[in-house]
């Protein structure tokens, strides 16, 4: 199978299902470091990928996206062998926007489809974006909630109201707001990744595959009757899970949150690839 530099890693041949997990603003691919031993351990037959953007971690020295189409285009070409065989996404906040978004795009052109899809701790396109940070001061235009979706440029080297904001989320650890230097280096990803989600707007129409939301109970930036919005978008039937924790139960809930993903893996592990009529 081919490599790309998208997947953290090589996918092993023959899986009988593959989990693509795409991050939250401001986050990569190591949030998804454990997903492998644990689901194997849950007895959950999976090929763990997680989705390695531009910009951040291994590719740091790589220009960001801050289109969302352009991404999701690119997204869909390099992950066109790896999306033909059978393979659950997952995405948290940001990245639920982005697996709705791939699969809208794969819909309309008669691609192979996932046979689900888990979307994480982010409102439903149609409503407005959440604000945090300096940009709720503002009228600026922001992206969806996610642990890293806020803020705007400041006319500083950082935003520091953005930072603490991060850190009432349980986003950033708060011994962080010591050191500019390294928020320097890590929100002007927030910031292109907060452009990239604005870049969606509200448009968007039903995906022919399950969802399956999750929301967490506690979340203060996006509510679960937001999240339990996105019902409207699921044209093959749609489930909803509120787990203990705030936006970043991925993090801080990661048992409960695998102990829900793993049946999803058996359920959907050994059914055929879904396959979309051209729209």
């Amino acid at each position: 199978m081919t490599t790309t530099e998208y997947l953290a890693r090589a996918p092993r041949p023959h899986a009988p299902v593959r989990l693509l997990c795409f991050p939250f603003a401001g986050g990569g691919a190591s949030a998804y470091a454990r997903w492998q031993p644990e689901l194997d351990a849950r007895g959950a037959s999976v090929d763990v990928l997680p989705v390695r953007l531009p910009g951040r971690e291994g590719r740091s020295g790589e220009p960001r996206f801050t289109e969302l189409t352009s991404l999701v285009a690119e997204l869909d070409e390099e992950l066109d062998e790896v999306l033909a065989s059978p393979h659950l996404l997952y995405g948290h906040s940001m990245g639920a926007l982005i697996a709705y978004a791939l699969i809208r795009r794969r819909q309309e052109r008669g691609a192979p489809l996932p046979r689900a899809a888990l979307l994480a701790a982010y409102r439903a396109p149609h409503l407005p974006p959440p604000r945090m940070g300096s940009d709720a001061n503002t009228n600026a235009d922001s992206g969806s909630g996610s642990g890293a979706e806020s803020g705007v440029e400041s006319g500083v080297d950082f935003d520091f109201d953005l930072a603490r904001a991060l850190v009432a989320l349980g986003g950033l650890p708060e011994a962080l707001l010591g050191h500019p230097e390294w928020l320097r280096a890590l929100l002007p990803v927030v910031r292109d990744d907060l452009a990239l989600c604005a870049s969606a707007g509200s448009a968007g129409g039903p995906v022919r595959v399950p969802l399956h939301l999750f929301a967490g109970a506690d979340d203060s930036l996006v509510r679960a009757s937001e999240v339990t919005a996105w019902r409207r978008y699921a044209a093959r039937g749609c489930e909803v899970r509120v787990l203990p924790g705030g936006h970043f139960f991925l993090r801080t809930h990661e048992g409960s949150l695998l102990d829900e993903v793993a049946p999803l893996v058996r359920r959907y592990g050994g059914r055929r690839t879904v396959h979309a009529a051209a729209s």
